[in-house]
């Protein structure tokens, strides 16, 4: 019905930055919200940040400050700009998005596959 995908994950030292891109396609219509989620070894899934349709951001208390989401409405593409990488934001980052089957309207919630970022001390 709809996929995500990520890109721009990568290596860094503590400090450094990445941008991560993500592009939803498919049969979808009003992907609203959109956001990132992340995942290290033995932790939960966390939230990072999100975006909605009108521009609205929210961020985890761990990275305000330091990271930046923002989306192309037009493209269905979502960005994590992420500045100032510490070696606590290594994880897994997932994307997600919430949308409507299109013809149906049926409620989705979509996962991107992942995308792994590793920030060396």
């Amino acid at each position: 019905q709809g996929k995500l995908v990520e890109s721009g994950g990568g290596s860094v030292q503590a400090g450094g930055s990445l941008r991560l891109s993500c592009a939803a396609s498919g049969d979808i219509v009003m992907v609203d919200p959109m956001a990132w989620y992340r995942q290290a070894p033995g932790k939960q899934r966390e939230l990072v940040a999100q975006v909605t349709d009108g521009g609205n951001t929210n961020y985890a208390d761990s990275v305000k400050g330091r990271f930046t989401i923002s989306r192309d409405n037009a493209k269905n593409t979502v960005y994590l700009q992420m500045d100032g990488l510490l070696p606590d934001d290594t994880a897994v980052y997932f994307c997600y998005a919430g949308a409507k089957h299109w013809p149906t309207y049926k409620d989705v919630e979509i996962w991107g596959q992942g995308t792994l970022v590793t920030v060396s001390s």
